[in-house]
């Protein structure tokens, strides 16, 4: 990085750090420790059948930075139809967004999608979730409310529990 003033790159590097060290914190999401939700009974629009989601190894590592962190979960769909998730709300975070992993590069999309009869995993190194605008920085043990909105089913609200920023889930 070049240019800027020395406490800029400071924060930048810092911020490069909190933030790499949160997505390295995070791997496969199978388990089932905590944010199970239930599913959805609404017909796919695309007539394919309908999509039946439920959600499991949720967790958060405990961000690093006051403003930033990740968030890591599995979408399954036991069900004939697609779905994809939309946004995820949370009392944590004003702003979430829903990041594409592939080839080492993270790219911002509107949407994530969830095969019918398969499974959407957020896990590090791959689809995440970036929460910014943190309105505390969450301690270790807490639970935080999430609300996963979804293109055909009903959302789907969970619990989210705070993990130690090393954390990494059991396969």
């Amino acid at each position: 990085m070049t240019g800027g003033t020395p406490l800029r790159r400071t924060v930048a590097a810092a911020l490069a750090l909190g933030l790499s060290a949160a997505i390295a914190a995070c791997g496969s999401g199978d388990g089932d420790g905590g944010g199970n939700g239930g599913g959805s009974g609404a017909e796919g629009k695309d007539g394919g059948g309908r999509p039946k989601l439920s959600v499991s190894g949720a967790y958060l590592p405990r961000p690093s930075m006051d403003d930033m962190a990740a968030g890591f979960f599995t979408v399954r769909n036991a069900g004939a139809g697609a779905d994809k998730l939309t946004s995820v709300t949370t009392p944590l975070a004003y702003d979430i967004t829903l990041h594409h992993t592939a080839d080492n590069r993270m790219k911002q999309v509107s949407s994530l999608d969830v095969p019918a009869n398969g499974r959407l995993e957020l896990a590090s190194g791959g689809d995440h979730l970036m929460l910014t605008k943190l309105t505390h920085r969450p301690k270790v043990g807490e639970k935080v409310e999430f609300t996963l909105h979804f293109a055909n089913s009903d959302p789907i609200e969970i619990k989210v529990p705070v993990e130690p920023t090393t954390y990494r889930p059991k396969d």
